[in-house]
C-alpha cells in the first residue's frame, strides 16, 4: 500500500518543529497584553472544610488589584465534563467554593500587576477552616459514614453483560480469581495549566486556552457565567502537553469572569503543586476479576467488577465506569461475560480524562489474571491470548459487538501477538531467561494485550464540519475544529488532504480551533477520534473539492473528466495546457463567480477497535526491589500509519506513561486527605536515564472506514505496557503483584 501512496505513511517533518526547538513558539504562558493582570488561584489546604477568608491585608499590598472569593462570583453550578449542550449530568461545581471538598479545591483568586504582587497577596490572606470529616479512598466512601454529595457516596453504577455467565462458569474446568487496584495518576504535562482572557472592542470575551475542546470551554463558560455563547470566543493556543488533563475547563471560567469583572486582560498561571492538586487525575480503582477456562485454554466466562474513585465532584464519574466496561468486551472472544462498574465520591481531586480513558484500568488487573489463567494450565501466556483473541469482523451497516456497541471491525490483535512473538524472540527467550538469574537479580518476561476505540460513534454525537478552499496562490486552507496536543495533528490533516489533492503538505494550512472562525466540531480532541473521524472528514472534503476542481476545469476548457489529471499542485488534461491550482481558483472566481471550495458535515460511520500487544524483559533486584527494563517491543494494530515518525513517537511516549503507572507514579493522600506527592521530587515519573529504547512494530492491514485505512494510535499506546511490565516482574519472582504501582517496597513485601 505504501508504494501507491505519495504522502501517507511517510516520514514528513512537522512544520512547527523548528520553532519549538529554537524556543520561538509562543505558548499561553508567553503571551501578554497591554494592561494585563496576573492571577493565581488560592486552593484549599483541607480536604473538607467550611472556608472563611479575610482579604483586607491582601488588598492593602501594593500591586494587588482584586481578590475574589465565593462571595464575589456567580453561583451558577456547572459540570466541567459537559462537552456539548445536549449532555445531561449533575452540575455541582462552582467557579469558587465556600465549602472545600478536596485539598486543591478553588477557594479564591488573587489578581495583581505582577506575579510578585500576586504571591504576596496570596500569603497575606487570612484563611480560616472549619474542618469537617473527610472521605479518603473508595473503601472509606463505601462505609457511608460521611456523605460527600447527595444522599450516598455511590454516584454511578453500570452493568454490561453478554451470554449466560452462570452457565459459562459451570462449563469451566478452572476458575481463576484476582483482586487488585490502580492508583490516581497526574498527567505530568510539561506545561502546567494556564489561561488568558480579555474583552475585545465589540464586547466579546476572548479566552486563549491550551485546551482540547474549544466548544466545550465555550459551553462550560457560558453555563458558569450565564452569558450567551456567541459572546464567548475560545481560541486554542499552543499546548505543552495534555494527555487528557486539559480536557475539562479548570481555569477558563474563572479567568473569563476576572476579565469581565476588571475590564482588563487576565492571565492565570498554575505551578506544579496546583496542577497536581487542583485539576484532574486518572481515576483510581479497586478491582475483582474472575475468569473461567477449560483445560484446553478457552475462556468460557468472565466477571469484572471495578469500583472507581470519582473524587469530589461528578465530572467523569459515569463516563469512566461505562468506557472501561466497553473495552472489556473487545479483546477476547468470550461468549459469556459480565462487567459491573461503580463510581464513588471521595474528598480527593476529581477524576478526569487521562490517556486511555478507562482502558488502562480495565486491562491493568485483567491482563495479570489472563497470565494467571495460562499459568494454571501450563500454557504459554502468548499462545493463551492468541487462542482467545477476537478475529476480524466484516463491517456491515449497523453491525454491533456483544453488548450492542459498534462492531470491532478489522481487528488485528492476533496479528499483533503472532508478529510480536516472532519479532521479540519470545519462545527462545522463555527457554533461556532463567539462565541469566543470579542470587541477587532475577530476569523475567511479560506480555499483555489491550484494546481501545476510535471516537464516540454509538455513544455520543460524533461529527465535524470542514471547509476546504483553494487560494489564488495555490495554497489550500482547511478549516476544521482540531486541536494539536503536541502529537502532530495538524501535520496528519495536512498529509491526508495532500494525498487526495496531490499537492505538497507544505502548501496546506490547517489552523487550530477557534469558536468564532472554525466550523463546529462535536467533540474535539478526545476519545481517540481525531485521525479516524476528523481525518476521515478532511479526506472526504478534499475528495469533494477534487471533484469540483475537475468539473470546473472541464467546464472551462471543454474536456471530459476522464482526461483530467492532478499532479504536484497542477491540473491539466491530454488536450489542454496545465495550470496550477491557484490559477484555477482565480478562473472560477472571475468566470463563474464562485469560490473553489467544498463544505462538508461529516458524521462518523463506525467505531472499530484498535489493539496492541506488548512484550517486555526485565531485571529485578531481589535485595532492593528495583526494576530495570531490559527490552520492550510494542506492536500496534494501526490500520495504516499516516506519519511513521509521529506514530513511533506516540507509541514511545505512551509506553513511558504506562510504564510509570506500573512501577512508580502515584498520587498519595494521607488519612486526612493531605496530598503527599505534590511535586516531582515526591511524584516520580520515569526519566530519560531509566527509559529503555521502545521498539515499535505496526500491523497495517487497513480499516475500511478509516482515512486511507488508518485508525487511532496515541491513547492505546498507554495501556498494555503497564500490565506487561507487571507480568514481567511477577514471572521470575513467583509473586502475584496486582496493586499498582509495583514500587520497591511492594516488591520486597511480596517477596517476604
Amino acid at each position: 500500500m505504501d508504494k501507491e501512496l505519495k504522502y501517507i505513511g511517510k516520514r514528513i517533518d512537522r512544520p512547527d518543529a523548528k520553532d519549538k526547538v529554537l524556543g520561538k513558539t509562543k505558548y499561553t504562558g508567553d503571551m501578554s497584553r497591554h494592561g494585563m493582570l496576573y492571577g493565581k488561584l488560592v486552593i484549599s489546604k483541607k480536604a473538607h472544610a467550611k472556608v472563611r477568608i479575610d482579604t483586607t491585608k491582601a488588598m492593602a499590598i501594593e500591586g494587588v488589584k482584586a481578590v475574589f472569593t465565593y462571595e464575589d462570583v456567580p453561583k451558577k453550578p456547572y459540570n466541567s465534563n459537559q462537552w456539548y449542550s445536549g449532555s445531561v449530568a449533575e452540575e455541582d461545581e462552582l467557579i469558587l467554593h465556600e465549602t472545600a471538598k478536596h485539598v486543591g479545591d478553588r477557594i479564591a483568586l488573587v489578581l495583581g500587576e505582577t506575579m510578585e504582587a500576586v504571591e504576596k497577596g496570596r500569603q497575606a490572606l487570612i484563611i480560616e477552616y472549619d474542618e469537617l470529616p473527610a472521605v479518603i479512598g473508595i473503601e472509606a466512601a463505601k462505609k457511608q459514614s460521611t456523605i460527600v454529595a447527595g444522599e450516598t457516596n455511590l454516584c454511578f453504577k453500570k452493568e454490561l453483560t453478554c451470554g449466560d455467565v452462570k452457565s459459562g462458569f459451570e462449563k469451566a474446568d478452572f476458575i481463576i480469581e484476582d483482586t487488585g487496584s490502580t492508583q490516581k495518576i497526574h498527567h505530568a504535562a510539561i506545561e502546567n495549566h494556564v489561561c488568558m482572557a480579555e474583552v475585545d472592542t465589540f464586547g466579546n470575551l476572548i479566552i486563549w486556552s491550551p485546551c482540547q475542546v474549544v466548544f466545550q470551554v465555550q459551553h462550560v463558560t457560558a453555563q458558569a457565567l450565564d452569558i450567551s455563547y456567541d459572546k464567548i470566543r475560545v481560541v486554542k493556543s499552543y499546548i505543552g502537553g495534555s494527555f487528557g488533563g486539559k480536557g475539562m475547563p479548570i481555569l477558563e471560567p474563572i479567568c473569563g469572569f476576572a476579565a469581565l469583572k476588571t475590564g482588563r486582560p487576565v492571565k492565570i498561571i498554575m505551578d506544579r503543586k496546583d496542577s497536581i492538586a487542583a485539576t484532574r487525575t486518572r481515576n483510581a480503582s479497586i478491582q475483582r476479576i474472575k475468569t473461567g477456562i477449560t483445560k484446553e485454554g478457552k475462556i468460557v466466562a468472565r466477571e469484572i467488577e471495578i469500583d472507581f474513585d470519582g473524587g469530589a465532584y461528578l465530572t467523569n464519574s459515569s463516563a469512566i465506569a461505562v468506557a472501561a466496561g466497553k473495552k472489556a468486551f473487545r479483546t477476547y472472544d468470550i461468549e459469556s461475560q459480565k462487567y459491573v462498574g461503580s463510581t464513588y465520591y471521595t474528598h480527593t481531586t476529581p477524576g478526569g480524562a487521562c490517556r486511555g480513558y478507562g482502558s488502562p484500568q480495565v486491562h491493568a488487573i485483567s491482563e495479570i489474571n489472563i497470565n494467571n489463567a495460562a499459568k494454571k494450565i501450563g500454557m504459554d501466556p502468548v499462545d493463551f491470548r492468541i487462542v482467545n483473541a477476537v478475529d476480524p469482523r466484516e463491517y456491515n451497516e449497523g453491525a454491533v459487538d456483544q453488548i450492542g456497541m459498534p462492531a470491532i471491525g478489522n481487528a488485528r490483535i492476533k496479528d499483533c501477538l503472532i508478529a510480536g512473538k516472532e519479532e521479540f524472540g519470545w519462545k527462545e527467550r522463555m527457554e533461556s531467561i532463567k539462565d541469566k538469574n543470579t542470587h541477587r537479580f532475577a530476569y523475567g518476561l511479560g506480555v499483555a494485550a489491550s484494546a481501545h476505540g476510535n471516537g464516540y460513534h454509538g455513544s455520543f454525537p460524533d461529527y465535524t464540519n470542514v471547509t476546504i478552499q483553494i487560494m489564488p496562490d495555490s495554497r489550500v486552507l482547511v478549516k476544521i475544529g482540531i486541536h494539536d496536543l503536541g502529537c502532530g495533528t495538524v501535520l496528519t490533516m495536512q498529509q491526508i488532504a495532500a494525498e487526495v489533492l496531490d499537492i505538497s503538505p507544505d502548501f496546506i494550512n490547517v489552523p487550530q480551533a477557534d469558536t468564532h472562525l472554525s466550523p463546529y466540531d462535536s467533540a474535539g480532541t478526545q476519545a481517540s477520534r481525531v485521525t479516524f473521524v476528523c481525518g476521515g472528514a478532511v479526506k472526504e472534503a478534499a475528495e469533494l473539492l477534487k471533484e469540483r476542481m475537475i468539473k470546473s476545469y472541464c467546464d472551462a476548457f471543454g474536456c471530459t473528466q476522464d482526461q483530467v489529471w492532478l499532479k504536484d499542485g497542477m491540473i491539466g488534461s491530454q488536450s489542454t495546457e496545465a495550470m496550477n491550482y491557484g490559477s484555477l481558483a482565480t478562473l472560477c472566481e472571475d468566470k463563474y463567480e464562485t469560490t473553489l471550495k467544498a463544505d462538508l458535515e461529516y458524521k462518523s460511520k463506525a467505531n472499530p477497535s484498535v489493539y496492541s500487544a506488548v512484550f517486555i524483559e526485565v531485571k529485578v533486584d531481589r535485595y532492593l526491589g528495583m526494576v530495570e527494563i531490559q527490552d520492550i517491543l510494542v506492536v500496534q494494530d494501526a490500520g495504516q500509519v499516516i506519519n511513521r515518525t509521529l506514530a513511533e513517537g506516540q507509541v514511545q511516549g505512551g509506553a513511558q506513561m504506562s510504564l510509570g503507572m506500573a512501577i512508580c507514579e502515584e498520587i498519595i493522600y494521607d488519612k486526612k486527605g493531605n496530598l503527599k506527592t505534590d511535586n516531582f521530587s515526591k511524584y516520580h515519573v520515569i526519566n530519560t536515564p531509566s527509559m529503555p529504547l521502545v521498539k515499535t512494530l505496526f500491523i497495517e492491514k487497513g480499516e475500511p472506514l478509516g482515512p486511507f485505512g488508518a485508525k487511532s494510535i496515541g491513547e492505546l499506546a498507554a495501556v498494555a505496557p503497564a500490565p506487561a511490565l507487571m507480568n514481567a516482574i511477577n514471572n521470575p519472582l513467583g509473586t502475584n503483584l496486582t496493586d499498582y504501582p509495583a514500587t520497591p517496597e511492594r516488591i520486597i513485601e511480596a517477596l517476604n
